[in-house]
């Protein structure tokens, strides 16, 4: 788990310009939210959340936005890339079970409750009801297309973009504004979880307490710089609380003391 150890890439899917998922080798216990730290001698490590979880493959979305992931873009199936993990503690689908659950995911955010998604779609009968709401920039942004496809028909699903295109012909505004529509059945007992980008987050979170969800029913993942995975470089932590361990899934009573 501390050491780094080769991984094969499987087959290499692209949904953006810079927005790539990565199937890669592995056989081990990983939960949805969950991350590796995937490494390149020489370049460095770069920690990418887990979006999807096979008998021997997970599956990790990597965005080209900095020398690390640079340089990931530039393998291809068949040849290896160094990782070390699972870390963090990720999503517990047993606290979700026999509820009802909201999942609020922007952008990129969309990969780390992924997981999530799949395993309730897969065993539908398990939960009282599944709500999805996700944004986006734009249309050509949108990750997962196929997946939505597989969710559409189990899960309650809203995917919305930023502005107005022309050709597009599907939701626009912003996540909260949806929110805002969504009929919760029983809010005293519903269940949120909430990724995406700090501000996102922020107002997402708000606009649910608003329509009556107990912040314990709340549940967030901080997408923070994690250099080391195992609380010891500093570079995640905020006050007493090391993001990489105790994180980077968090009960929203926690999350909400955790401010820069």
């Amino acid at each position: 788990m501390y050491l780094p150890f080769r991984s094969k890439i499987i087959n290499i899917k692209p949904h953006t310009d810079i927005d790539y998922t990565f199937r890669m080798e592995f056989t081990g216990d990983v939960k949805p939210g969950q991350f590796f730290e995937v490494s390149i001698p020489k370049y460095g490590e770069a920690p990418i959340s887990v979006n999807e979880i096979g008998t021997d493959y997970v599956d990790l979305t990597i965005r080209k936005v900095g020398k690390v992931t640079d340089v990931i873009h530039t393998f291809y199936p068949g040849q290896y890339l160094f990782m070390r993990g699972p870390y963090g503690n990720g999503f517990d689908v047993n606290i979700y079970k026999d509820k009802e659950l909201i999942v609020a995911a922007g952008g990129t955010g969309l990969a780390p409750v992924k997981g999530i998604i799949d395993y309730f779609s897969n065993h539908i009968d398990s939960i009282k009801k599944f709500s999805l709401i996700c944004g986006f920039k734009s249309s050509s942004d949108i990750l997962f297309k196929e997946s939505f496809k597989q969710w559409n028909p189990k899960i309650e699903t809203t995917v919305t973009v930023d502005k107005e295109e022309e050709g597009y012909d599907g939701n626009v505004g912003l996540i909260t504004e949806y929110v805002k529509k969504l009929e919760i059945e029983n809010i005293r007992e519903a269940n949120v979880i909430v990724v995406g980008p700090p501000i996102m987050m922020k107002f997402t979170v708000q606009e649910f307490i608003n329509k009556g969800i107990k912040e314990e029913n709340i549940w967030v993942s901080y997408e923070r710089k994690m250099c080391c995975g195992i609380g010891k470089c500093g570079h995640c932590k905020i006050n007493d609380t090391y993001i990489c361990l105790e994180g980077p899934v968090f009960n929203y009573i926690k999350a909400k003391e955790l401010l820069d």
